[in-house]
Order: structure tokens, then sequence, then C-alpha cells
């Protein structure tokens, strides 16, 4: 089977198959697998769209990895790397809590100070922004030439390019201005690198 190159390098945000854990769990660097038959799913589906020859990094966590493998084994031509500015952001104490017993103040002070407040003491958005924005910045550098770049990675991250796209790391983003918008499980959305 033969696999197209496109005129014009993108990078894919591949979103790792729904994780097990209960619905409700705050999770965020809370390591845990996805599901099995539905990580095995996505990475059918991705192996026949992937470009011929593209490049791929993987956040560290196992819901990821699992899922780049899959796909790899699939494609061996997909040359694939672990990044850890592809995990998604760490909550620190909230980890593994039902979001309903966090707290409804904990979260106020987060939305009041969105980009700054470390939500359970983990990290802030203003630094998950800056790793993404460095790992966009190798993304075009890989590119040059036209190669796809592919990140296994998760709705955060995802998120973070969306906002870095459309508007760069000089302006940190409020509560009511965070996209919602990722890619659902097992699935994936394309941007072009510029």
């Amino acid at each position: 089977m033969t696999f197209p190159r496109p005129a014009r390098a993108r990078l894919w945000l591949v979103r790792h198959a729904q994780p097990v854990v209960a619905t409700g769990t705050c999770y965020g660097t809370l390591d845990m697998p996805a599901d099995g038959p539905a990580t095995e799913a996505a990475a059918q589906r991705l192996a026949q769209a992937l470009p011929a020859h593209a490049t791929a990094r993987h956040s560290t966590l196992q819901r990821c990895e699992l899922l780049a493998l899959a796909t790899q084994a699939l494609r061996p031509d997909l040359t694939i790397h672990p990044d850890d500015r592809l995990r998604e952001m760490d909550f620190g104490i909230w980890e593994g809590r039902a979001w309903n017993g966090i707290g409804q103040s904990a979260i106020d002070a987060w939305t009041a100070d969105f980009a700054l407040h470390r939500p359970g003491g983990g990290d802030n958005l203003a630094g998950l922004l800056a790793r993404v924005a460095a790992a966009l910045k190798d993304a075009r550098q890989q590119a040059r030439g036209g190669t796809d770049v592919v990140w296994f990675t998760h709705a955060g991250v995802a998120r973070c390019v969306s906002w870095l796209l459309a508007h760069g790391e000089g302006r940190m983003p409020r509560a009511g201005e965070w996209p919602l918008a990722a890619p659902a499980w097992g699935e994936w959305a394309i941007h072009d690198l510029k």
C-alpha cells in the first residue's frame, strides 16, 4: 500500500483512546492505560490515514504510548519518539479524585486566575502553554521539507495548540476564552504547520 505525501506539512494531534478510569475522575498525569480494543481500533483507522514517512512524538503517559506503538506496528515507516512536553497538565493533589469532591472554592480559585493558578498544586496553564509552544516550534523544524508530524497526546495539549495557533505565545487566556474543542477519544485533528 502506498501513502501519498501531502503538499504542505501538517501536524496531526491524535488523542488517546478512552482511559480506564471512573467517569468524573480528575486525571492529567495520572498514568493509566486506555481501553485496549478502542486503542487497536484507533490505530487501525490512523494507520490508514497517515501519509508516508511521517515522524511522530508521543506523550510518555501509557495511554498515548500504547496508541503510538499500536499504530507503528501497523505502519513500520512511522518513526516515533517519546516527548515529555506532550504530557497532559498535572493537577497535583487533585489527581485521581472525583471532580465533584474537589470543592467549588478550589475550582473557582483556578478559574479566577486561569493561566497562573496551579490547580491542586500541579502545573499552571502558562507552563503547559510554554512547553507545548516549544514542542510546536520543534515540530515546525521537523516538518521542513514537507514531512508530516504526528503527536500522540491529550485533550489539554490539543487545546494549547489551538490557542497558540490562534493567539501566539504572547497572550494568556482567561477561563471563558479557553478552547473547549479537542479530538474525541482515539480521533485526531490536523493543522497546517506554517
